[in-house]
């Protein structure tokens, strides 16, 4: 069904349309696009132990994903990134894999994903067939016991197996790690250290007020400018001039001969630079992660007039993105948005 799919979408002429730019004048290049809310990972920053997954039959199926992944391209989105909850947990994901990656090259200049690789030595070899060459891995610690009581799993041995996977078949990797107070801020000049060793980029994130979790996020958040402080007591860094679709701002390091990232949407706001969007599992359209504005994708894409109403759609996003988020932590104050992380898509 896949195929036959993408090969009708494939060979049907497509109308020129006009590129995605909200009233901000920012040009919108990057999706992000969940495929599953679900997770094998229960990580405590992110979501509660007892998370209540979405229906399945709420979901997109990965036909309808690949129709939105190509409404997007004809807008002039470069770049797609496959999101969730952990991606590599919905079934026959490979297959939206292979069928975006036939645009790379062409429509898209990558497909890539982000994933906590527990699913990862299995299929690391499958994505770099499929036309992927760089992925993000999420890894907050290399300690087993933190890693237990972080993700409230025992599956370190299978995040590291997936890392060395997906090196060995040419993906370049690069890991995420949540600085956490008391959790893994005394941690993270080894685990970068480690990172570089490896041959991978590291990028360092504040953690953000979505969804109610089990504690107290206040009591962990650290800024990444002191993160970054204490890196510079040990370090030489300097400004680099790498760039990705994402937020990170690159540093390179002068004695580990590796690149860090800090993605700081706390202490320091990047929002005038904002090229993404974000799409649900369930098509719903967030314009900001930090935002309640919506757009309903999964009723235009089951309209009469799918293509009319996708496009309508993604016009209306671009009136109401909003200028910037406004995320808040502290004692007293409500997480920004309801939703977790991982419906939204990480």
């Amino acid at each position: 069904m896949m195929t036959r799919t993408v090969d009708r979408l494939d060979t049907q002429a497509r109308p020129a349309a006009a590129p995605l730019v909200d009233t901000y004048e920012r040009r919108v290049t990057y999706l992000r696009l969940s495929v599953t809310d679900r997770c094998d990972l229960r990580c405590t920053y992110c979501m509660p132990e007892r998370m209540q997954f979405l229906p399945k039959v709420e979901v997109l199926s990965l036909e309808e994903l690949y129709v939105l992944a190509r409404s997007f391209m004809a807008r002039g989105v470069r770049t797609i990134r496959l999101t969730g909850g952990e991606p590599l947990v919905r079934r026959d994901v490979i297959d939206l894999v292979r069928a975006i990656g036939r645009h790379v090259g062409s429509e898209l200049d990558e497909v890539t994903l982000t994933t906590n690789g527990t699913q990862l030595a299995q299929h690391a070899e499958a994505l770099a067939r499929a036309g992927v060459r760089r992925i993000n891995v999420s890894l907050d610690t290399r300690d087993p016991h933190t890693f237990r009581t972080l993700s409230r799993r025992d599956a370190l041995p299978q995040v590291l197996e997936g890392i060395a996977a997906a090196k060995d078949a040419g993906l370049r990797v690069k890991l995420n790690t949540v600085a956490m107070r008391g959790v893994n801020d005394r941690e993270i000049p080894d685990l970068v250290a480690w990172a570089h060793a490896q041959g991978h980029a590291i990028s360092l994130i504040e953690t953000m007020p979505l969804g109610e979790v089990d504690e107290a996020r206040e009591d962990r958040f650290v800024s990444l400018a002191d993160v970054r402080r204490d890196l510079e007591s040990r370090w030489t860094l300097t400004p680099s001039d790498a760039r990705t679709p994402g937020p990170s701002r690159y540093f390179d390091i002068v004695e580990t001969g590796g690149r860090i990232g800090f993605i700081t949407p706390m202490s320091e706001n990047f929002c005038s630079g904002c090229n993404r969007l974000r799409v649900t599992a369930t098509g719903q359209l967030y314009p900001c992660l930090g935002g309640g504005e919506l757009v309903d994708l999964r009723a235009a894409l089951r309209s009469d007039a799918p293509q009319a109403q996708v496009a309508d759609a993604l016009d209306r996003a671009m009136a109401i993105k909003p200028e910037k988020h406004d995320f808040r932590i502290g004692a007293g104050f409500a997480p920004t948005q309801p939703r977790h992380m991982s419906v939204t898509g990480g």
